[in-house]
């Protein structure tokens, strides 16, 4: 096989393994339903202006579908122990067997989990009863922690979780080094590498402000040069960039289990780019063959 036909195969790979992020609107779930494969992972935001709430009533709508649900528990905006068993029993009860855990708005004032890990531990305390648990890795520098902070994070919570979700970066060689890095500190779990599809900047600017900008979005809004690198036409190019970063994420050993693509609501537009970029990789297949993508290394099991 050659470089190129390598690339492919990673390429095609990464598109075929993914999870759509949304922000939990009313709006969303139609747009999902229309437009997503049935069954796909759908991941929910906790929204600060929306509440915890509105992420588990939307996980439940979805779930409902059909869809395999992975809601956000935000540390900060749970009150305890006690509310964490509720939204357990809740989520079981909607067969939700699936979360993603960050540390949530950074307002603790009546709030008893200041960090993740502390929700983390008390779901490990519960018998652990989510046969996933995501946590956030930061390729880039987090705008309010040192890099010190966020290693020393991911390693305490590496024992708590089955899955590391990247947060944003535009530069290839960044995420690279970083997961470099971590495999290096011996923490193999499986990565979904974040990307933000292709998002129109009027669009993205109006969610931002109707949901109180949200999980991910807010981490846009506070870094001016990465919300311009999306949203302005031709500076960020989500293809462009996944091609750069095929060769290092398709090494042996980088455990990479797919995309996690942020679409910002613009569910419709992210799914018909990604479907745009897999047929035109599949049509490059044929001209040397069909090789599998799941013989590849590049979604192992740790």
């Amino acid at each position: 096989m050659t470089r190129q036909q390598a690339r492919t195969e990673v390429l095609v790979s990464l598109l075929t393994r993914v999870r759509y992020e949304v922000l939990p609107t009313e709006k969303v779930l139609d747009e999902v339903y229309a437009t997503l494969p049935p069954g796909a992972t759908v991941t929910v935001t906790a929204s600060p202006a929306k509440g915890q709430q509105a992420t588990l009533h939307i996980a439940e709508r979805l779930a409902a579908l059909g869809f395999d649900v992975v809601p956000h528990l935000a540390a900060r905006m749970i009150s305890g122990p006690g509310e964490l068993a509720e939204i357990t029993s809740r989520l079981q009860s909607a067969r939700i067997t699936k979360v993603f855990v960050p540390a949530g708005d950074d307002d603790t004032q009546g709030r008893a989990y200041s960090s993740a890990l502390e929700l983390l531990e008390d779901l490990s305390n519960m018998g652990n009863p989510f046969s996933e648990v995501g946590i956030t890795g930061y390729p880039e520098s987090h705008p309010h922690i040192h890099d010190d902070l966020t290693i020393q994070a991911m390693w305490d919570k590496r024992q708590h979780a089955t899955q590391i979700v990247s947060n944003l970066t535009f530069d290839p060689g960044v995420l690279s080094d970083w997961v470099t890095r971590v495999r290096a500190r011996n923490v193999n779990l499986p990565i979904f590498v974040g990307l933000p599809g292709p998002v129109e900047r009027t669009k993205l600017l109006r969610m931002a402000a109707k949901i109180g900008v949200g999980e991910s979005a807010r981490f846009l809004a506070k870094n001016g040069g990465l919300f311009a690198r999306i949203a302005t036409p031709g500076g960020y190019d989500p293809a462009r960039f996944l091609g750069r970063a095929a060769t290092a994420l398709g090494r042996n050993g980088m455990n990479i289990a797919g995309l996690h693509l942020f679409t910002f609501n613009q569910v419709a537009e992210t799914e018909a780019w990604r479907t745009a970029q897999l047929a035109r990789l599949l049509g490059h297949r044929k001209s040397y063959g069909h090789i599998q993508a799941t013989e590849l290394p590049l979604a192992g099991t740790p």
